[in-house]
């Protein structure tokens, strides 16, 4: 097996322990709008999935301009200082994919998976996946620790090509 470095390790490590990501989008008017979002990673497809409602100002805007912004940041120890808290930004596509459709299908099993009590959510007619394919990131593992991600390594991680570490 390939040397995995301590950055990529401790990637993989943020994103399987964090549930809840900040999502950039923009507004009609081009204006920013950040909201939170849970977060499935779906190693089939390679993207981070999220269940939006259609009522969601967030939904319109990637309906429009599926360019969006989604950061997953470590939680805040009590009292410990806030400037070296790992976090990584993905900048990427979103899209919906079509009910019922492996991509769907597959977008589904990875939520439920991640997230067994929203199945009662999942029955409501107004709300829809969306599939996020990040081209590329910026992990900052720390103080001095900031380094840009690859699509390549991105799909590495979120297909689970990479083994999970001690």
């Amino acid at each position: 097996m390939a040397h995995l470095s301590r950055l990529t390790l401790s990637l993989q490590a943020l994103l399987r322990a964090q549930r809840v990501a900040a999502l950039g989008s923009l507004n009609t008017d081009g204006s920013p709008l950040v909201s939170m979002v849970p977060y499935a990673i779906d190693p089939v497809t390679a993207s981070l999935v999220i269940h939006v409602s259609s009522l969601a100002a967030h939904t319109g805007n990637m309906q429009r301009t599926p360019d969006i912004s989604l950061m997953v940041m470590q939680a805040e120890p009590s009292g410990a200082p806030v400037h070296a808290l790992e976090r990584v930004t993905f900048q990427g596509q979103a899209s919906a994919p079509e009910p019922d459709s492996p991509a769907w299908t597959s977008a589904r099993a990875a939520y439920v998976a991640r997230f067994p009590e929203a199945q009662d959510m999942l029955q409501l007619g107004d709300f829809r996946f969306v599939a996020i394919v990040p081209a590329h990131a910026r992990h900052v593992a720390g103080f001095g620790a900031a380094r840009s991600v690859d699509r390549q390594e991105l799909q590495l991680l979120l297909t689970g090509a990479i083994a999970a570490g001690p």
